[in-house]
């Protein structure tokens, strides 16, 4: 694996800096020190990504879920997806080619447009360093408004981990039954006496060994380091800078999924991977930027941020053919080596104010974003070759992308101005209300959009919350009009496609605000999907393509989170989801998407015997989902039970946390994520041990 100059000088920094904080001269100032539980609250009370502001969620009219880090580290989660299975709404697809798909509220989340870090679109074409993170927000609803284009399910935002005052070093290492290795340093403190300059920052190396395996006998196994940096520089009073940088570098053997045949079993045996051992793919990702505050008085506030993400991957595939299968076991591979460069820029300008109008208070936001974006694809294709059960693997293909003379490139930008305001008439009443104008440049894909978003809001008390709220979102088309000459609506212009929400909640804080309940009911609609058919009028065409495609997705969510006791903390979610295709898509009219559950539920908890002693329990829930889209193959619903443990000790005076956790408890045989010809085949009962320093 390459490591570059970027991660062996943020290892340097983070070994020096500690120590030279720790290096200031004393002071005279009166030390307090305030010791609590090891172990931290799971309800946080805003998040920053649902209205781009410190809003209260018991004051944003709209579903948000937060995971918090506390919850992050108690599973020992090492994947984005480890970490949404603790919120309903969302549903792992396919884990193909060392990344993760997911659906929120029945609607696929695009590696494009689905994921926000800290408040900027973040392309997530692969596993997401979540060592990094903070918390994770979940934002239900069409959220074009504030992001631009997106699906109308909702959003991941990524909370990072920022600088802090005071001076930290933890050390964590975890190992699993497989031999899997994790190493983390995490970071942080001033580097100067005013500590007006502090830092944060994170180095991961792992190696993952899976459960299946390569038909010659190898496991499959996955090698990554990650190294992180972010610096904050008080340069005033009213004034942060703040400069962030990370790299991650991950290299992993292919998998792309295992086979169902019609009755929906697996086709083979479930640890065998149909990739061959040589095929893998290679990710250099690395995210460099700024943002600044500006406290401009003690009513307005400036805010704006940049941010360069360089991804690029070489896949190496044997590519497998799920619909060359034989009877006889036997199959075609297709091998080709692939690089992509994709290169995704993205700005944001925030104007906030907190002011007094005719009688009352607005929370007043004006602000634009936006995004260029560049991808560009080399390509060479080996031969191709038959392969069965018990064959003798073929050596790996002599091609390479480098041979490749042409480069396929896309290029657009898209940019989007914003308001919205949340206005409080008095204790009881508030109301919300912003729009969107956005403009997309694209050779053949020119789109320009306005979308409105309302809210009202009732406080019966200072702990509840009903509302109703009304939204709408965007997708542009890859292209304007239909640019196959095969059809018979050849250039027919296409509009981008829309969404519709309509969403009425509740939330209310019990057990001292220490508990946070929600309940909401929804009504999505996406429109102007494209729809292919075959053709049968007069003619030489082949297809017809309509743009009426409708889907309907109507729903309820009920969730949990936050303390009952001081002793009992649970976070729990539970959704109804009817999800179908309107009757205009065709063959497909009445038919639910792919991978989408009529009943979804998850449960996590923690019991704290002692200060030092604590217990996990949790139940993950998956109804049955269908495995294509014409309603034929069915993935059977599951339940699946993880606990955990931590301990905390004090060897020679030095604090040490011990976790042991176990998944799977009951070594459940069930379908994770993904369709008939890529599903991901779950692991049986795993554990896990793991022990972390703080200093």
């Amino acid at each position: 694996m390459k490591y570059s100059p970027l991660v062996i000088a943020m290892g340097l920094i983070f070994s020096s800096a500690n120590s030279f904080a720790d290096d200031k001269p004393a002071q005279n100032i009166e030390v307090i020190e305030v010791k609590g539980s090891y172990f931290n609250n799971y309800k946080v009370d805003d998040a920053s990504g649902a209205m781009r502001g410190d809003v209260p969620l018991i004051e944003t009219a709209q579903s948000v879920t937060v995971i918090t880090n506390t919850i992050i580290v108690e599973q020992l989660a090492t994947t984005l997806g480890e970490v949404l299975q603790n919120d309903a709404s969302l549903s792992a697809g396919s884990r193909q080619r060392n990344r993760e798909t997911f659906s929120i509220r029945g609607f696929d989340l695009s590696s494009d447009n689905g994921y926000l870090r800290d408040g900027h679109q973040h392309w997530s074409h692969y596993q997401q360093p979540i060592e990094t993170l903070e918390n994770i927000e979940v934002i239900k609803g069409p959220s074009s408004i504030l992001y631009g284009q997106s699906a109308p399910g909702g959003l991941v935002n990524m909370v990072t981990k920022k600088p802090t005052y005071n001076s930290f070093l933890n050390v964590g290492a975890d190992l699993d039954h497989l031999g899997s290795t994790r190493f983390t340093l995490d970071a942080g403190g001033a580097l100067n006496n005013d500590e007006s300059l502090r830092y944060r920052g994170n180095l991961v190396k792992q190696n993952e060994i899976y459960e299946r395996e390569y038909q010659n006998g190898e496991q499959r196994q996955r090698d990554r380091l990650l190294g992180s940096f972010v610096l904050d520089y008080d340069v005033s009073d009213n004034v942060l800078l703040r400069f962030h940088a990370d790299q991650t570098n991950d290299k992993a053997g292919l998998d792309t999924g295992a086979w169902l045949d019609v009755n929906g079993d697996v086709i083979g045996d479930n640890k065998t991977i149909r990739d061959m051992s040589w095929a893998f793919t290679d990710i250099t990702v690395q995210n460099i930027g700024f943002d600044v505050e500006y406290a401009i008085n003690g009513q307005w506030d400036l805010k704006l941020g940049y941010n360069q993400q360089s991804f690029e991957r070489q896949r190496f595939e044997s590519a497998p053919s799920y619909k060359s299968l034989s009877e006889d076991g036997t199959y075609t591979s297709n091998p080709y080596d692939r690089f992509d460069d994709w290169q995704f820029k993205t700005a944001y300008l925030d104007l906030s104010a907190d002011l007094t109008l005719a009688g009352m208070n607005h929370q007043l936001l004006i602000g634009a974003n936006g995004l260029d974006y560049y991808y560009g694809q080399l390509k060479v294709t080996g031969e191709s070759f038959d392969f069965s059960n018990g064959d003798m693997e073929p050596n790996m293909p002599n091609i390479s992308y480098q041979d490749d003379t042409s480069l396929a490139v896309t290029e657009y930008n898209y940019y989007g101005m914003y308001f919205q305001d949340l206005v409080t008439i008095n204790d009881y009443w508030q109301v919300s209300f912003g729009g969107r104008y956005d403009v997309q440049n694209k050779d053949g894909a020119d789109n320009t959009s306005f979308l409105p978003k309302a809210g009202v809001l009732f406080h019966p008390n200072d702990s509840s919350t009903i509302y109703a709220s009304y939204t709408e979102g965007f997708e542009p088309q890859s292209t304007d009009i239909i640019i196959d000459e095969e059809d018979a609506n050849y250039g027919m212009d296409i509009d981008a496609m829309t969404s519709k929400q309509f969403e009425v909640g509740v939330k209310w804080q019990l057990f001292d605000e220490r508990m946070l309940l929600t309940a909401a009911v929804f009504d999505i609609t996406k429109e102007g999907m494209l729809v292919s058919e075959e053709y049968t009028g007069s003619g030489d065409y082949q297809t017809i393509t309509r743009q009426a495609g409708e889907q309907r997705h109507q729903g309820f969510e009920l969730g949990a989170q936050g303390s009952i006791n001081d002793r009992l903390f649970i976070m729990a979610s539970v959704m109804n989801l009817d999800a179908e295709y309107g009757q205009d898509n065709g063959e497909f009219s009445g038919n639910t998407p792919v991978d989408v559950p009529k009943w979804s539920a998850s449960l996590w908890s923690r019991y704290e015997v002692s200060e030092s002693i604590a217990f996990n329990a949790g139940v993950f829930y998956e109804g049955d989902r269908y495995a294509d889209i014409n309603n034929t193959i069915v993935k059977d619903a599951y339940t699946r039970i993880d606990v955990g443990a931590t301990y905390q000790a004090s060897i020679n005076n030095q604090e040490v946390n011990f976790r042991f956790n176990v998944q799977n408890l009951l070594d459940k045989d069930y379908l994770a994520g993904g369709d008939y010809s890529n599903v991901t085949i779950a692991e049986g009962v795993s554990y896990r041990f793991a022990v972390q320093l703080p200093f």
